[in-house]
């Protein structure tokens, strides 16, 4: 598998993002315990060595499994969380974007996961819609990379990265430190983060799109039901999925995939896009579907 840096660790191009693993709404239990221990076992025999995560997934349920299945963790592992937002008990997402939270969250992490450095920790900007990316608060924002650049000097994580954010942000963040990693919503239908990603290949930043399949809040997926995606999947005998994830690795080579499932065989058919190589033809095809 290709690999990237992410900060100061090299991963592999395909890793694994944990927000599936809790239940329905990402909240509560999983379905079935087992098989996501069973999904999380296999991350690491897949050649898997970047896990995404986030407390506020479940809440505290991704990390404790996360945990159970792979504590003491393989050595080559990096570990990234996000914080920035938290849930109640209800499920609602709510704001904790004050410094303070922010600290507070990076610690419950380290102590849910039981490891005393991250290898990155991504600052959430907006704690709603993770689609939604607003106009900076310049003051508020300062606050924030003061914290999060604290963090990184007192050596409880590796990297700092962002997401849900706009090119000002990243360009305002640069400016006081380096970012190891940007999350932003990008996928084959849905292209608004454009300018984010080329800001961070050429700046050699790691840029991990989440919702490469499309939305899993939304009940129609445009990605995967888009004719060209389908068409390219019958022709070279592949899942839409596969042809998608495929397409946004191709895209650049800054590109890391953290598609997120709960089961063992969709884990296997997501790793196997590493392997795809998308002809000219097809690129060209796929690249026109937005």
């Amino acid at each position: 598998m290709e690999s990237f840096a992410l900060g100061t660790h090299t991963v592999g191009r395909v890793g694994f993002g944990a927000m599936q693993l809790p239940g329905p709404g990402v909240f509560g239990p999983p379905r079935d315990h087992d098989q996501a221990i069973a999904v999380l076992q296999r991350v690491p025999q897949l050649g898997i060595n970047h896990i995404d995560t986030a407390q506020f997934y479940g809440p505290d349920v991704a990390n404790e499994l996360i945990r159970e299945a792979l504590h003491p963790y393989p050595a080559d592992l990096a570990l990234v969380s996000k914080v920035g937002a938290r849930r109640d008990g209800e499920g609602n997402w709510t704001p904790a974007q004050e410094p303070e939270e922010l600290r507070a969250d990076i610690e419950q992490n380290l102590a849910t996961l039981g490891v005393d450095r991250l290898a990155a920790v991504n600052l959430r900007i907006h704690s709603g819609d993770p689609n939604a990316v607003g106009p900076v608060d310049r003051a508020l924002f300062d606050r924030q990379l003061d914290a999060m650049i604290a963090a990184r000097d007192e050596g409880l994580i590796d990297g700092i990265g962002l997401s849900s954010i706009s090119v000002e942000h990243l360009q305002i963040a640069l400016e006081r430190t380096d970012i190891a990693t940007v999350q932003n919503a990008y996928n084959l239908v849905d292209r608004t983060s454009q300018p984010v990603l080329d800001l961070c290949s050429e700046r050699g930043i790691a840029f991990v799109p989440f919702f490469p399949l499309g939305s899993a809040f939304n009940a129609e997926n445009p990605v995967l039901g888009h004719p060209a995606v389908r068409a390219e999947a019958e022709k070279l005998g592949r899942t839409p999925a596969q042809i998608a994830l495929a397409w946004t690795l191709s895209v650049a080579p800054n590109v890391l995939l953290i598609p997120g499932t709960s089961s063992v065989a969709h884990l296997e058919e997501n790793t196997a896009v590493a392997d795809i190589e998308l002809d000219a033809e097809t690129k060209q095809a796929l690249d026109a579907a937005a």
